[in-house]
């Protein structure tokens, strides 16, 4: 039987890397489009920016991981055997939903397909315990039916959360640069992607450092306790820094707004 697992473990690692490869593949799509579509730089510099994305959001992820543990189901009431073949299960299906998704074309969100297939998983190996075993507890019981509620109403309270402010941001963009083009970036340009990158930093930083492996206890303390100071001295400075660029190296800031965007995009895919 030991040896039965040992196989089942190897096969779980081997598909882990295969729903890495098309996992990655399909955020990709999500995480690349605006740039590529906008040519905010050549695809080569786009690839390194979120190349690089990708190895920092690597460095801050950990919540995923308590989601696929303890977030679905509550893993003390299942055997070891019940556990391997649940986390085969997930994987097969994911490898295989990725991959048709990926071959239509069709970026699909690799959060929701985890979590929706966990959620199957552990529903059909607890109604399998129901029916096979006359002292198994009731369904609910299996399932930490508060937490997937949660992670549920998340997922779709945030796709109504972020098309709304992507219409607001897109709307005041639009209107402040649709007109007179050229001299409305030279205006307002350094200020408006000061503002967008200070956003973007304060998802990255002050949100990020939660969830950060290597930030310490105290370090995230800090940067709470300095939240107000952290941004405001981020504000001045990438509006100074972007004024520069543009008076200096004549460098449209809006693809920089656009690279950074794609880098926090990429960043918030790996973790």
């Amino acid at each position: 039987m030991a040896t039965f697992y040992l196989i089942l473990v190897i096969t779980l690692f081997i598909l882990a890397i295969s729903d890495l490869i098309v996992g990655v593949s399909n955020d990709a799509v999500n995480f690349l489009n605006s740039a590529v579509g906008s040519k905010a730089a050549t695809f080569k510099w786009i690839m390194l920016v979120a190349a690089l994305g990708v190895l920092v959001g690597a460095t801050f992820s950990g919540g995923m991981m308590e989601v696929a543990r303890k977030g679905i189901f509550h893993p003390e009431f299942f055997f070891f055997s019940e556990i391997i073949l649940l986390f085969l299960a997930v994987m097969v299906t994911d490898v295989l939903l990725l991959d048709a998704f990926n071959t239509l074309g069709l970026p699909t969100s690799t959060t929701v397909s985890i979590v929706f297939e966990l959620l199957g998983a552990a529903v059909a190996i607890s109604l399998i315990k129901i029916m096979t075993d006359e002292n198994a507890l009731q369904l609910y019981e299996y399932i930490n039916s508060a937490k997937a509620l949660a992670i549920i109403s998340g997922i779709l309270l945030s796709v109504v959360i972020a098309f709304s402010c992507g219409m607001i941001a897109q709307y005041l963009s639009r209107l402040l640069f649709s007109f007179d083009y050229e001299k409305r970036l030279r205006q307002f340009g350094a200020i408006w992607g000061g503002l967008g990158i200070t956003a973007i930093t304060y998802f990255m930083l002050i949100k990020g450092a939660k969830v950060a492996s290597f930030m310490s206890a105290d370090l995230v303390q800090s940067i709470q306790h300095n939240t107000m100071s952290i941004l405001l001295w981020s504000f001045v400075g990438w509006v100074a820094i972007l004024f520069l660029m543009n008076q200096l190296f004549k460098i449209n800031i809006l693809k920089v707004l656009v690279l950074v965007g794609t880098f926090a995009l990429a960043m918030a895919f790996a973790g």
